[in-house]
């Protein structure tokens, strides 16, 4: 399978309106965002933040109210019949419900774009095997969509977008649909495309699961607003929108049980986020050692964000106001960071 590089995507003050009668619905609000060629972005946001329709102005399916969608320089929100359609051809699209044609074998399903483009029936089938190959569905070839897994399906969705060897690849809740192991292997194949292609991967989800083992730059959307936008490690490290947080705590859970806050009280109560080296740090006994307080381990846990290892331990320090001014000292300068837990 031979490959092209990927392109880049400019949302530059995007604005999607919705006129139904006298009533206006405002899906994006202003929205820009560059994602650079070659890299996996991601899009995270709640039912009706607008990710789905941010992602559909990529291949013109949705057309800006105001603003430009730039991809590969190309202001794709202006094209219009053939320019458009020829346009289209560089994006590839997986969807969360697969799309797939009953009637048709995974072979013709895949084939199906490059037979609409006047490829020779001959020429089309071979490049189908070939991506069905990529995507480790060779024996599946003849099987119709009835007969393969979920797994599988979104497999021949992914062959199906890269038939035409395009330069980006949307993906639209492609993993929803999907049980945890199928989706882990779906998120590898699509790490081997961008790895061995260079396909830029423009992903929306709602799962921040598949923002932290995929992407390398995100972007949270709240209200068709962009709140927050960052690389994957930051935005986890140091969420500041509330949306974000909200999502974060869905992988790294920030806070304790109401009960507990209330049972132990909030003096002394540390949360403390660890970075890739300082995990490694014997930080509790060095507090018990070193500084001469008493520590109550509550919780701690452990996540990969890409290649960084993320920490995070919650503590209670108990100890006379000056030994719990040096015990917070001693952690704010071993840790990235510290912060007082809330129920």
């Amino acid at each position: 399978m031979s490959g092209t590089a990927g392109g880049g995507i400019v949302f530059d003050a995007v604005t999607k309106s919705y006129a139904r009668g006298a009533v206006t619905t405002t899906a994006l609000r202003d929205v820009s965002l560059q994602v650079a060629p070659g890299t996996i972005f991601g899009v995270i946001g709640y039912s009706g933040a607008g990710k789905s329709t941010l992602i559909r102005t990529v291949n013109g399916l949705e057309k800006p109210t105001s603003g430009r969608v730039l991809v590969d320089d190309i202001d794709i929100s202006s094209l219009r019949g053939r320019a458009l359609r020829a346009a289209q051809k560089n994006t590839g699209m997986i969807f969360q419900q697969f799309n797939l044609l009953e009637t048709l074998s995974a072979r013709d399903n895949v084939a199906l774009p490059l037979r609409l483009d006047g490829v020779s029936p001959a020429d089309a089938r071979r490049r189908a095997d070939e991506v069905l190959d990529f995507v480790g569905l060779t024996d599946k070839a003849a099987s119709h969509p009835g007969d393969l897994s979920g797994g599988q399906k979104q497999r021949v969705g992914i062959a199906r977008a890269l038939a035409r060897n395009p330069k980006i690849l949307l993906s639209d809740e492609s993993t929803s649909a999907l049980d945890p192991a199928t989706t882990a292997q779906i998120l590898d194949l699509l790490r081997r495309i961008n790895r061995e292609y260079g396909t830029t991967i423009l992903v929306v989800t709602h799962e921040m699961d598949v923002i932290k083992d995929l992407a390398h730059e995100v972007a949270v959307m709240a209200g068709g607003e962009v709140v927050e936008h960052g690389t994957v490690l930051d935005t986890f490290v140091r969420p500041r929108a509330d949306a974000t947080r909200d999502f974060v705590d869905t992988i790294v859970p920030r806070g304790l049980p109401r009960r507990v806050v209330d049972q132990l009280g909030g003096e002394g109560l540390w949360r403390m986020l660890l970075l890739d080296a300082e995990v490694e740090q014997p930080l509790i006994t060095g507090l018990i050692r070193d500084v001469g307080v008493d520590v109550n381990m509550l919780h701690a846990d452990m996540t990969q964000i890409q290649e960084h290892t993320v920490g995070q331990l919650i503590i209670k320090v108990t100890g006379s106001p000056e030994k719990m001014r040096e015990a917070h000292q001693y952690l704010s300068e071993r840790v990235v960071e510290l912060e007082e837990v809330t129920a």
